[in-house]
C-alpha cells in the first residue's frame, strides 16, 4: 500500500468527500479521522465549528439527494444523511451521517456518524460514532471540536478451543477492532466473561470466569501506550489458565482472551470508554 501524501508538518490528509461535501481524512495508518480546524484549512477546505466538520462545499439540505435513502425520519433543522443511509432516526439539529449507514438513532446537536457505521445510537452534542453497534454520548459545548469529550460503549466477542492467546473482535466480527484517534486519551473499564460450552477436557459446560480490567490508553501523535490493572470477579468450575487482556497494536485497542486445551469457551467483553480528543499534538 502506497504511503499517503501529507503536507509538510502534518500526519493526516484528505481521503474522500461525501455527497454533502464533508471531507474525511486519513492518518499514516490509513485510519479514517475527522480533521480539526487547522488540518482542514491547511488543505484548503472550510471548517464549520458548529458541526465540527471539514467541508469541500456548502450543502443545501433542501437539495439533498434522496437516492437509496429509505425509512429516514428527521425532527429538527440542518440534519443531513449521506447517500444510501437507511432507517436513520434523528431528533435534533445539524446532525450528519456520512453515507451507507443503517439503523442508527441520533438525539442531540451537531453529531456525526462516519461512513458505513450501522446499528448505532448517538446522544448529546458533537459526538462522533465510528464503530458498528456502539453507543456514544457527546458531552461537548457548541464551540468544542467533534468528539472532543465523549463516552463510548462497545462489545467484543470470540470463541476459543485451546490455550492460545486469541484476539476478541469488535461485534464478534473477524478482523474488526476499535481505533483510538490521534492525540486522544481514553479511560476504560472492561467487563469480560467466558463460559464453557463444549469440549472433552476436564470440567463441564457451564464453567465460567469473569474479569474486570481498568486503565488508560493514549495515542500520542500516532503511538499508542496503555496502563491497566485486572481482577477476577467470579470463577466457577475448572477454569485454570483462563484469562483476558486489553492491549494495543498499531492504532487499535485489542482485546485478547485465553481458554484451555480441549475446552470450547465462548467469550464476551463490554468496553466502556471516556474519551478526550485533544486536538493538539501530544
Amino acid at each position: 500500500m502506497a504511503k499517503p501524501f501529507f503536507l509538510n508538518g502534518y500526519t493526516v490528509s484528505p481521503e474522500s468527500i461525501s455527497p454533502n461535501g464533508i471531507v474525511v481524512f486519513k492518518d499514516a495508518a490509513f485510519a479514517q479521522i475527522i480533521p480539526n480546524q487547522k488540518q482542514c484549512e491547511a488543505y484548503g477546505y472550510t471548517y464549520d465549528k458548529t458541526t465540527g466538520t471539514c467541508n469541500a462545499f456548502n450543502s443545501n439540505f433542501l437539495l439533498e439527494p434522496a437516492l437509496n435513502n429509505v425509512g429516514n425520519l428527521s425532527n429538527g433543522s440542518g440534519n443531513i444523511n449521506g447517500l444510501a443511509s437507511n432507517n436513520i432516526q434523528i431528533n435534533g439539529s445539524n446532525n450528519t451521517t456520512a453515507g451507507n449507514n443503517k439503523n442508527c438513532t441520533i438525539i442531540g446537536n451537531a453529531n456525526h456518524i462516519t461512513n458505513a457505521v450501522e446499528n448505532t445510537t448517538v446522544l448529546g452534542n458533537l459526538a462522533e460514532a465510528t464503530a458498528n453497534n456502539s453507543t456514544v454520548l457527546g458531552g461537548n459545548a457548541s464551540g468544542d471540536n467533534l468528539g472532543e469529550r465523549q463516552n463510548i460503549t462497545l462489545m467484543f466477542g470470540t470463541e476459543t478451543t485451546d490455550n492460545t492467546v486469541s484476539d476478541s473482535h469488535l461485534n464478534n466480527t473477524s478482523g474488526s477492532f476499535f481505533a483510538i484517534p490521534t492525540d486522544t486519551i481514553i479511560a476504560f473499564q472492561t467487563e469480560t466473561v467466558g463460559v464453557r460450552i463444549g469440549g472433552t477436557g476436564a470440567g463441564n459446560p457451564g464453567d465460567f470466569k469473569a474479569f474486570i480490567e481498568t486503565g488508560v490508553a493514549i495515542n500520542e501523535s500516532g503511538t499508542l501506550s496503555i496502563d491497566k490493572s485486572r481482577s477476577t470477579i467470579a470463577n466457577t468450575g475448572t477454569t485454570s489458565g483462563w484469562t483476558c487482556d486489553l492491549t494495543v497494536s498499531g492504532t487499535n485497542l485489542v482485546q485478547t482472551v485465553k481458554g484451555a486445551n480441549n475446552r470450547t469457551v465462548m467469550w464476551a467483553t463490554t468496553i466502556r470508554m471516556t474519551q478526550i480528543k485533544t486536538g493538539v499534538a501530544l
